[in-house]
């Protein structure tokens, strides 16, 4: 890795709406390379839309990324000697800069009205042109536009695109990018109502909070010439820039939508990184998920977070696009889900059997947590694969109770046998109930899927559980007992 000096990257979210995948990817490779490198990971509020500010969305960010594990070294809530780090707060600082580039000549003050640029677009699309500004007050002299300005006029400032030759870009990932100064427009950077645009705030924001590494999505590459150039016109050095890979569909073609995120939902899955946790994923998962798409190493690799951080390297991103594929995501989840260890699990799930309506005991659920953890995906899980250690009672389908190929009869036969061995045991545990019960499926004939099949439904109340005598043993003798009865009793009605 090249760049080993200390890195100041900068995760700069827009409160708009909710925190996605690729915001959550973002942050991480923007983490892996300030802590590998020993230095900050910064977040950054860019709330200057303020027609499409969601209330909630800046919390929201917070506390994904806090759920993550991708804490900030520096941001709203965090401190830090940059601040303030939320854009409303610097509108003063833009507005400097902003006058800097005019007084430099890099930037202009333009009166056009909506109307006037609306019609001059219709007239290029017209000519089949390229939308662009016009240039009209780009033409006028400073006297002219100070003039107009103390008079009250309503004005943007613009920057001054260069309009011949070419800007040549340089991104990480992708090499030069080289882009013809003709097609480039003449941007707006400071707001009539004083705000900035992002291609003012950023490109000052990062400057002055000395970020070295700007990683974003490639949805900026078309104005990467245009940031590239308001960065030089104020003679600052530039940062690195990585512009990382989109994340498309399931299916590969073209970038996620909202029908694709609504589908994900009614699928079980989500793109929107608070509902993770609801939907049982751990942050383990979900990092090592997101990691792999766009990261060129196997696509397989299981890694913790310190894991990442030991390996990553910034110059091994790759700027392919990656399908979003969310039967890896459960394949990592259910990966990390059993390198955790017991007590830690178990500390995990509780809080759905809780929600779930079981009463849990903390003793009771560590004995059960080794029992399911082989079986679980998602932590919610555990719910199906263990609700039943925490019921008084259970209630199997009497159907269920018949095994294949056994009448209710045999089958009741079977229950009532089991019920006399274990009864006369001083205690139920795998070396005390599983050598009798053996002994049983010998001695009827009948195969061990059929009779333990019959245990299982009349202990579990399910036709898959976790294994037999070890849930026997959790569960104990006098409700094993009382579930055997029962099951004995519902088979007998079936005769």
């Amino acid at each position: 890795m090249t760049h080993l000096k200390p890195a100041r990257t900068r995760m700069a979210p827009s409160p708009t709406g909710r925190f996605h995948l690729g915001s959550a990817r973002t942050a991480l490779f923007d983490y892996l390379l300030a802590k590998k490198t020993g230095g900050q990971f910064v977040l950054r509020i860019e709330d200057t839309d303020r027609k499409r500010f969601v209330p909630g969305s800046e919390e929201e960010i917070i506390a994904s990324l806090k759920w993550l594990g991708l804490e900030p070294d520096e941001g709203p809530g965090y401190g830090g000697p940059y601040g303030p780090y939320r854009q409303t707060e610097r509108r003063q600082i833009y507005a400097e800069h902003a006058q800097l580039l005019v007084d430099k000549g890099a930037a202009f003050p333009c009166f056009c009205t909506p109307e006037r640029l609306s019609a001059v677009r219709q007239e290029q699309q017209k000519r089949k042109e390229t939308p662009r500004y016009d240039g009209t007050c780009r033409r006028l002299s400073p006297q002219e536009a100070a003039r107009r300005i103390a008079d009250g006029e309503k004005y943007v400032i613009r920057f001054k695109m260069p309009y011949e030759g070419v800007t040549v870009a340089r991104d990480l990932l992708r090499g030069e990018i080289v882009t013809e100064n003709r097609y480039l427009d003449d941007a707006v950077l400071l707001k009539s109502d004083g705000l900035p645009t992002y291609h003012l705030a950023a490109m000052v924001d990062d400057h002055l909070m000395d970020i070295t590494h700007v990683l974003r999505g490639s949805e900026w590459l078309p104005t990467f010439p245009l940031h590239v150039n308001v960065v030089r016109a104020f003679g600052w050095e530039e940062p690195v820039w990585v512009h990382l890979s989109v994340f498309l569909k399931p299916s590969g073609k073209g970038k996620m939508s909202k029908r694709e995120a609504a589908q994900a939902v009614t699928d079980g899955y989500s793109i929107f990184v608070k509902d993770m946790e609801g939907l049982g994923y751990t942050p383990e998962g979900v990092l090592n998920w997101i990691a792999l798409m766009g990261w060129g190493v196997a696509e397989d690799d299981v890694m913790s977070l310190d894991e990442m951080i030991e390996r990553f390297d910034v110059e091994k991103l790759t700027p392919s696009p990656a399908a979003i594929n969310f039967n890896k995501l459960d394949h990592f989840n259910g990966t990390h889900i059993r390198r955790l260890p017991v007590e830690e699990l178990a500390r995990r799930i509780k809080p759905f059997f809780v929600e779930a309506g079981y009463a849990v005991d903390d003793d009771t659920l560590l004995r059960v947590t080794p029992l399911i953890r082989e079986r679980l995906v998602t932590l919610d899980d555990c719910i199906p694969f263990g609700g039943f250690f925490f019921q008084e009672t259970v209630n199997p389908d009497p159907q269920d109770l018949v095994a294949k190929g056994l009448s209710a009869a045999q089958s009741a036969e079977v229950a009532r046998r089991a019920l006399e061995i274990l009864s006369a045991a001083e205690s139920i545990s795998p070396e005390t109930a599983e050598p009798p019960l053996r002994a049983l499926v010998e001695e009827t004939g009948y195969s061990a899927g059929q009779v333990f099949g019959i245990l299982r439904v009349a202990i579990t109340g399910q036709r898959v559980s976790p294994p037999l005598f070890e849930s026997m043993e959790v569960i104990g003798k006098a409700k094993v007992i009382e579930r055997l009865e029962k099951a004995a009793a519902l088979l007998d009605q079936l005769v």
